[in-house]
């Protein structure tokens, strides 16, 4: 018989003080928070093993702990995410005068080459992006076709996605813009709770008006979400990449197709037309161009001029 496996422990409650103010203040990602989390597990159980104190760990144990780590395979990127949730938190403690110096600064995770996130071609893009979702509902097949179209179109990370609501409030985390109907935006609270506005191209926009017609028919009436589940409420991350990968299923795509991936696709295709790095990188909402520069290395152009003539679903195909 297979024994079920065995529940993490709870962490103390000083660190799930911290996550907490991750969440509540800070407003990190749900993946992040799971990805922390994890970290700072791993953090306890290697002061554990050592033994010593959270409080007492120096620079020499975290680097013997990232070693550690990397001998068990885990890979450079994981350990970066490890020790920047290790910083965080002694930054944190460091404020508020618990320790004295944080043992994690200078740390760093061993180098790792960085890949070309995986993108679709221009024509699978466009067939999943054309493709009609099989969903006896109408209102859930525009509803789908919403989330291809502003997932590829706008460049949205998924949990900008889901945040979107019909129209801006003080409370919203995002919202589309969709007046006047030729000049629609999508305002979104990207990472760092940093705000950016996309434009929502001509095939965007035309789903979006085909989802807001028949949204009614699934929403609960108080429900202020732009996209909505079968519940009538907020649909979930997850509820998103279990349908764009049956979307992807019935388009004939040969490849696993997840949100993300058409983050990719749209910079990709932008900088691949255009060749304006710092557009793309402001569509992105990008800290860093270095972060953009990993699709390519290319010349600079106007933003406007680089959604509206470049981006292959800027605007509707004729014929």
């Amino acid at each position: 018989m297979t024994q079920p496996a065995a529940q993490p422990q709870p962490l103390p409650d000083d660190l799930r003080a911290w996550l907490q103010h991750l969440e509540v203040e800070r407003r990190l990602a749900p993946r992040t928070l799971v990805l922390y989390t994890e970290a700072l597990r791993r953090l306890v159980r290697a002061a554990q093993a050592h033994p010593i104190e959270l409080l007492q760990v120096q620079s020499h144990h975290v680097r013997r702990w990232a070693a550690q780590l990397h001998g068990q395979g885990l890979a450079p990127r994981s350990i970066a995410i490890v020790l920047a949730a290790w910083r965080g938190l002694y930054r944190w403690w460091g404020d508020n005068g618990r320790v004295t110096h944080n043992p994690v600064v200078g740390v760093r995770a061993p180098k790792a080459g960085r890949p070309l996130p995986k993108a679709l071609s221009v024509d699978h893009a466009v067939a999943l992006a054309d493709h009609q979702p099989t969903d006896a509902d109408p209102a859930l097949r525009a509803r789908d076709h919403c989330i291809v179209e502003l997932l590829y179109g706008c460049g949205l990370r998924v949990g900008e996605l889901v945040a979107l609501d019909v129209r801006g409030s003080p409370q919203a985390a995002g919202w589309i813009d969709a007046e006047p109907a030729d000049e629609a935006t999508a305002h979104v609270l990207g990472k760092g709770s940093k705000r950016r506005s996309v434009p929502v191209g001509g095939a965007a926009r035309t789903a979006l008006a085909a989802w807001l017609a028949l949204r009614g028919t699934l929403a609960k009436p108080d429900e202020p979400a732009l996209l909505v589940s079968r519940r009538g409420t907020r649909i979930t991350a997850s509820q998103v990449r279990s349908r764009l990968k049956a979307i992807a299923l019935q388009a004939g795509l040969p490849v696993h197709v997840h949100p993300h991936m058409l983050r990719h696709s749209f910079a990709s295709h932008l900088l691949q037309s255009s060749g304006d790095l710092r557009a793309v990188q402001e569509l992105l909402g990008h800290a860093s161009i270095a972060t953009t520069q990993v699709y390519t290395r290319l010349d600079f152009q106007h933003l406007a001029q680089v959604y509206d003539a470049a981006h292959p679903r800027a605007r509707k195909r004729s014929g």
